[in-house]
């Protein structure tokens, strides 16, 4: 049996070196014994744990504190790092090779082979867009490592969770969202691995748990959401010729009709790439809507297809056609309560690391609703 993951599952390929790098590179960006306080204009901004990439989690509470955000929403694999959890995979986070100079289409050389349109041939049948083999002995040895860690899963607590929560409250970070894949890519979850994410989340004592996912499996998800009284959110896609994707406004549709728990974390860019209205989405539909992803891509079709590269097709803010700013403006303006959670995917596009790149979007966003 091919075993695959995604590069969600061992850190974004966006990321340049690590956190105390970047700032021994770019200098302090504040002092970190201050407390951070990122609510701009009544605006929530946050950051999503996986846009520090590779990062260890240990550092991305210093990360954060240096760039002033006080918001996070956390991914399951950083929760139970900070929580003790062995090791889960057999491939070793990788760190590219970074050049200090783009080439002529403004790219990093490890991208520029990168295809930049997807055929519906490869995005029609998900996962796609990175992905690792394991040979048959990391298969071995990564059917181990997986025992090990369902054997730790089932020992955790409520008291487990409450305790990762601490070490961010503590230094004045509110964890507001939990992150947990169900079965984008991957096998299908089982109802046990949805009730697992359910009680970690609700020991984080989050609002709303989120994940990509697909319709199929949204049932069991809204059953557990009901049974646990928390909301869970829909991320959305690019790919809009896969109808069990939530990558379209009718997806969203037939995902809230589940149950009154169901919510949609709404990525804009993802949803202008695939050539919507990401402000009149907002305007129509703000009271199901859980959190707002930003980041910037331009419309896929002006670039030659339907879907397009998620390493290629990921811009430093401002020079895609993502609503970013018409976005943050709109939550300021209706106060609406939706918190944003900044993501870093244009490493390809970018010669700085993670923590440059995430406090230069931050600044954006203050600059946005100043």
């Amino acid at each position: 049996m091919t075993i695959v993951f995604s590069r969600r599952d061992f850190g974004k390929l966006a990321l340049v070196g690590s956190a105390l790098g970047s700032i021994a590179m770019n200098g302090p960006l504040r002092a970190a014994s201050s407390r951070p306080d990122s609510r701009v204009a009544g605006v929530r901004i946050g950051v999503i744990s996986s846009a520090f990439g590779n990062m260890p989690a240990a550092q991305i509470i210093p990360a954060m504190l240096q760039i002033g955000l006080s918001e996070i929403e956390l991914t399951a694999a950083h929760a139970e790092a900070l929580a003790g959890a062995p090791p889960a995979s057999v491939v070793p986070p990788v760190l590219p090779l970074i050049s200090p100079v783009l080439n002529a289409d403004g790219l990093q050389p490890r991208c520029a082979q990168l295809p930049l349109v997807l055929p519906y041939s490869i995005t029609a049948g998900e996962p796609a867009r990175g992905e690792t083999v394991l040979t048959a002995e990391q298969q071995a040895e990564q059917s181990r490592l997986q025992s090990r860690l369902r054997e730790w899963r089932a020992a955790t607590t409520p008291a487990t969770w409450q305790a990762v929560r601490r070490q961010f409250e503590d230094a004045g970070i509110t964890v507001r969202v939990l992150w947990s894949g169900m079965g984008y890519v991957g096998p299908v979850p089982t109802d046990a691995d949805i009730d697992y994410a359910f009680r970690m989340a609700r020991g984080l004592g989050v609002s709303v748990l989120s994940g990509s996912s697909k319709l199929a499996i949204a049932p069991s998800l809204a059953r557990a959401a009901a049974t646990h009284g928390l909301p869970w959110a829909g991320h959305t896609q690019d790919n809009i010729h896969n109808p069990e994707l939530f990558a379209t406004p009718e997806a969203y549709d037939k995902l809230l009709a589940l149950g009154p728990q169901m919510r949609i974390c709404l990525d804009i860019g993802y949803f202008t790439a695939a050539g919507f209205d990401s402000v009149s989405y907002i305007r129509q539909h703000h009271s199901r809507i859980a959190e707002i992803h930003l980041k910037d891509r331009k419309r896929s079709r002006s670039l030659g297809g339907d879907v397009t590269h998620n390493l290629v097709n990921n811009w430093p803010w401002g020079q895609g056609d993502t609503p970013i700013r018409e976005v943050l403006q709109l939550l300021r303006d209706e106060k609406w309560d939706i918190p944003a959670q900044i993501e870093f995917d244009h490493g390809c596009r970018t010669t700085s690391g993670a923590v440059t790149e995430i406090a230069r979007c931050f600044a954006y966003c203050r600059e946005a609703l100043a």
